[in-house]
């Protein structure tokens, strides 16, 4: 211990510090004896000191081992607590599961034991039945002096006539409470559709008018002896009619397409000012550019409300120039985009494909953009354009087949 090694240390110095003042030559003996004397008291003090101290050390080094060993007690003694408490709780859910079980298991006794009882009341009564049967079997076989197989085949054909008829009666009766159903099923879910889809409609007809600033244009119009309208007609492929009614001429023509470009080609003449043959081909082209653009837009837009961007270009163009169709007094393009919702909410009421119903009411007119140049009905010739640019035989079905 350090104690022990500073004591040495001091007696060491002490006997050192003897043995140098005995071969000291200075000095009288009798101050060596006292300096030898106070040496002695003062190792015998530092001896006192250290062994106090080390008796002070050895007294708190005991004291902080029992207060450790006591808080490792407490410690100990709060966890072997903590333990019991939660093994006297798990014992008490066991014990509460097993009163469970117990109770249940004396439940499922006494059924077992009514079970049992009404089984035996029941096959009791079985016998009782069967005997009063054959009884009767019996004195029927003797009131109708038939034999038992010969009265079975009887009753058994009387009974199936009697269940064939009530069969067809039911089955009758079924379908007809089935179709009363399924039409006013029907009728609902259309109504419904058509409530959600409802939209107001603009007539179009197949005369276009033109506003002009003046009369006076009408003359440059028609151009000296008629070579600008006969130029304008031959390169639109539209009449131009030119009457008395004030500031207005007419364009007539059963292709919507052809009649817009040439709406458009002669707005901008007019606004031009310079009315020629050579100037009206120039802005006939440029009308039929943009109103391709437009078209093509028209379609996309369409595609776009409804949610379906796969189409083909062509059929999207051609979609698109349902915008300038008329129908019964409707533009196509909007009779479309409205049987695809109805199409989509009918097909969500009845648990269908609601992209493919929306598609195909999407597409079931595209023949009436193209019918003023191919000979046919429009249900077929929109059929056949969807088959030719990829369309699915579903959609091909329903595009052929809506008028069917």
């Amino acid at each position: 211990m350090p104690i022990i090694a500073a004591l040495v240390g001091i007696v060491l110095g002490a006997i050192a510090a003897i043995a140098y003042m005995r071969t000291a030559k200075q000095g009288s003996l009798h101050e060596a004896d006292e300096k030898i004397q106070s040496a002695h008291a003062q190792a015998e003090s530092l001896i006192g000191d250290a062994k106090r101290q080390a008796e002070t050390l050895k007294k708190e080094a005991l004291l902080e081992a029992k207060e450790e060993i006591i808080k490792n007690k407490q410690a100990a003694e709060a966890e072997d607590k903590q333990r019991k408490s939660e093994i006297r709780t798990l014992e008490n859910r066991v014990m509460q599961r097993e009163e469970s079980l117990d109770r249940r298991n004396d439940a499922l006794d006494k059924r077992e034991h009514q079970l049992s009882s009404q089984a035996g009341q029941v096959e009791k009564r079985s016998r009782e039945l069967e005997e009063l049967c054959a009884k009767q079997t019996s004195e029927l076989e003797r009131i109708a002096d038939l034999t038992r197989e010969d009265a079975h085949k009887e009753l058994l054909d009387k009974v199936r006539g009697e269940v064939t008829h009530e069969a067809a009666t039911i089955i009758r009766e079924s379908e007809q409470q089935v179709r009363a159903e399924c039409h006013k099923t029907a009728q609902e879910i259309l109504s419904l559709a058509i409530q959600r889809c409802a939209a107001d409609h603009t007539a179009e007809v197949t005369v276009t008018s033109v506003h002009i600033p003046s009369d006076d244009l009408k003359g440059r119009i028609i151009g000296r002896e008629g070579r600008n309208i006969r130029t304008f007609e031959q390169v639109s492929g539209v009449n131009l009619v030119i009457d008395d009614t004030p500031e207005t001429v007419v364009l007539s023509s059963f292709d919507p397409v052809r009649r817009e470009t040439a709406r458009v080609a002669l707005e901008n003449l007019i606004a031009d000012g310079r009315i020629h043959p050579a100037r009206i081909e120039e802005m006939y082209h440029k009308a039929v550019d943009l109103v391709q653009q437009r078209v093509r837009e028209a379609g996309e837009q369409a595609a776009f409300d409804t949610g379906i961007h796969d189409l083909h270009p062509e059929i999207v163009k051609t979609l698109g120039a349902l915008r300038y169709r008329t129908s019964f007094g409707q533009n196509v393009l909007q009779h479309s985009l409205e049987v695809s919702d109805l199409c989509g909410v009918m097909a969500s009421e009845l648990g269908l494909d609601v992209v493919t119903a929306k598609r195909a009411g999407l597409l079931h007119d595209l023949g009436k953009a193209i019918d003023h140049d191919v000979e046919g009905p429009h249900a077929v010739i929109g059929a056949e354009l969807a088959r030719r640019y990829g369309e699915k035989p579903v959609i091909v079905h329903a595009i052929e087949a809506h008028h069917a």
